[in-house]
């Protein structure tokens, strides 16, 4: 089912690695033209261009655009009970891992009356975009939500696409996944749309935002890069993607349900399997021919298995299928081998590590403690998951008192002549004579 890229035998160049890992064939920039338009629509018409919108790309307009807060308590009422503790638990295990994790303040004092000392702070306002398309997520809004109350956010709006088949209304397990946290400002708004309204606002309906996060399709991504500079955003995410690095000792029936789980995502998904065993890429093969037969989403599976974008790749020891693994940098990335923890750690590009065979990242998608927002296309090799630090600014306080300062004025001017500003040395010695 997958295709075969044999890699044995061959040494290869970090650039011939990048130039032979499957890839979806995605290009956002093709998409700016469509989505600059409807941008500058909503920046200059607001409401009635999103309502227009909605009717054209969701075959909906939506009666609120945002949406009452009594929808929103109102579809937690009606939640299922299972659906409710799998969110409760998510949220518990998320918040437990990202509130640990937000930095310290830090203070040094460099020189007696010397100090610098570093805060991180929280941005004032967020907007968060939870997709609709071909899967409802409210794993998403647990995501992105509690990420931002963590970094500490006093201020939250989330967006997600009106549904015809809920009178115009996000997905009620979304809003319910708000109720939940606390949020009671969500907007029935989608697509490149949506990302305008939250980085150029729409008066008397929703004031701009700071940083935007949240996966979409590529119209979204493509958004999130035009407002780039206007508003911060987390990434340009592109379609999911799975890697699996396994040896013989893993179990074929766990690896193909793993890939299976990503190529149901979406058409495009990637899923890729980078072994040194030949027999158990073919046990893979059998394998999920048996599941992708028996599942629910199994076209939307098949074309995601068959694509360019989902391969097999065959490598001579698990020291090449490290490397591989790092020309690929996966949104996530399992690590079924014998000595897992080890291979875990030689490997530098990755949005996450799944480590053993009961660390799956359909564990990661919901309740795992980990963030599910990750780095997609091959952007792990320098960028990282959304985290509180996606939500926080590192500002620098520099406090020096006479003294300090005059034990290294001199030195200032001297820097601040070689670059031929002089007006820098001045500020300095005007305070040098006054002491």
């Amino acid at each position: 089912m997958l295709n075969r890229i044999d890699l044995r035998g061959q040494d290869l160049t970090a650039r011939e690695l990048l130039s032979i890992v499957p890839r979806a064939d995605v290009n956002v920039g093709d998409a700016l033209a469509v989505v600059e338009p409807i941008i500058a629509d909503v920046r200059a018409r607001g409401a009635d261009a999103l309502r227009e919108l909605g009717a054209r790309f969701d075959g909906v307009t939506p009666e609120h655009l945002r949406v009452p807060v009594g929808r929103i308590e109102a579809a937690l009422e009606t939640l299922d009970d299972a659906v409710r503790a799998g969110l409760e638990e998510a949220i518990h295990r998320v918040r437990t891992f990202h509130v640990a994790t937000v930095p310290p303040p830090v203070s040094v004092e460099l020189a007696p009356g010397a100090t610098v000392s570093q805060r991180w702070v929280p941005v004032g306002r967020v907007g968060l975009y939870v997709p609709g398309g071909l899967a409802v997520y409210p794993s998403s809004v647990v995501m992105n939500v509690v990420t931002a109350q963590a970094a500490g956010v006093p201020s939250i709006a989330v967006a997600s696409p009106p549904q015809k088949e809920f009178g115009g209304l996000p997905h009620p397990t979304i809003l319910a996944a708000c109720a939940l946290l606390g949020v009671d400002e969500v907007y029935a708004v989608g697509g490149a749309q949506a990302i305008a309204m939250l980085a150029v606002g729409a008066d008397g309906l929703c004031d701009p935002v700071d940083v935007i996060t949240g996966p979409g399709n590529v119209y979204v991504a493509a958004a999130k890069r035009a407002v780039t500079g206007l508003v911060g955003i987390d990434s340009e995410a592109g379609p999911t993607e799975i890697a699996v690095i396994a040896d013989a000792q893993a179990d074929a029936r766990f690896v193909a349900a793993d890939l299976l789980s990503q190529a149901e995502h979406d058409p495009m998904a990637g899923s890729v399997l980078i072994t040194d065993s030949e027999e158990l890429a073919d046990k893979v093969d059998v394998e999920l021919g048996a599941l992708v037969a028996g599942t629910k989403h199994a076209e939307r599976a098949r074309t995601a298995l068959g694509g360019r974008q989902s391969a097999i790749i065959l490598t001579d020891d698990v020291d090449q299928s490290v490397a591989v693994a790092d020309a690929y940098g996966a949104e996530h990335l399992e690590i079924q081998t014998e000595d897992a923890h080890e291979v875990a750690g030689r490997i530098r590009n990755a949005g996450a590590i799944f480590i053993g065979a009961f660390s799956p990242v359909p564990l990661g998608d919901y309740l795992a403690g980990s963030n599910h927002v990750l780095p997609t296309g091959g952007t792990a090799r320098f960028a990282s998951g959304l985290n509180v630090t996606s939500f926080l600014k590192a500002v620098s306080y520099i406090d020096y008192g006479a003294y300090a300062l005059g034990a290294v004025g001199d030195k200032v001017v001297a820097l601040a002549d070689a670059e031929d500003l002089p007006a820098h040395g001045e500020a300095i010695r005007a305070r040098l004579e006054e002491s």
